[in-house]
């Protein structure tokens, strides 16, 4: 069975950026199981994933505008230290979760002092070439309800 919309697929994979550096992996744990066509991975994963067979392995390189967009500057600003009430050690990494003019969106902390904190709004992988390596482990057709959905549902297991 091949991937393509509609279909649950599972796979194990490895992602690395530019560097060779590993920032994310489904080795040792259970594979990543998702509905094709549905946007429930980066958009260009998905394609290059299209059309291929449970047992394949991939090799996939996905540009930041495939994946999770370019780094936007306009994204990184100074708000006053005040905004962070109750919050008594701010550092460098740590992230929050703020209203944004979409909705809820997290932000991280670039720098900061006694009177103001730089957050960056970019998703940590902005403007990063993202490398994927792994296997598709399974195909199956999706159920009605996941469909509906539009998200594989946990403990359905895939055929190989």
């Amino acid at each position: 069975m091949q991937v393509a919309a509609n279909k649950v697929i599972a796979i194990h994979y490895t992602l690395t950026n530019g560097d060779g550096q590993v920032l994310d992996s489904s080795q040792g744990g259970n594979p990543l199981s998702y509905l094709h066509g549905h946007s429930n991975i980066i958009p260009g994963l998905e394609t290059q994933l299209e059309g291929k067979e449970a047992g394949e392995e991939f090799e996939v390189t996905v540009e930041p505008a495939d994946g999770y967009g370019e780094r936007d500057d306009n994204l990184v600003q100074q708000v006053q230290r005040e905004a962070f009430q109750g919050v008594d050690q701010i550092e460098p990494g740590m992230q929050f979760q703020t209203q944004g003019p979409g909705g809820a969106m997290v932000v991280t902390v670039v720098e900061a002092n006694d009177e103001t904190v730089t957050i960056d709004a970019n998703h940590p992988l902005a403007g990063v070439s993202l490398n994927f390596k792994g296997s598709i482990e399974s195909v199956r057709d999706a159920s009605e309800e996941e469909v509906q959905h539009g998200h594989a549902h946990e403990g359905d297991q895939a055929d190989h």
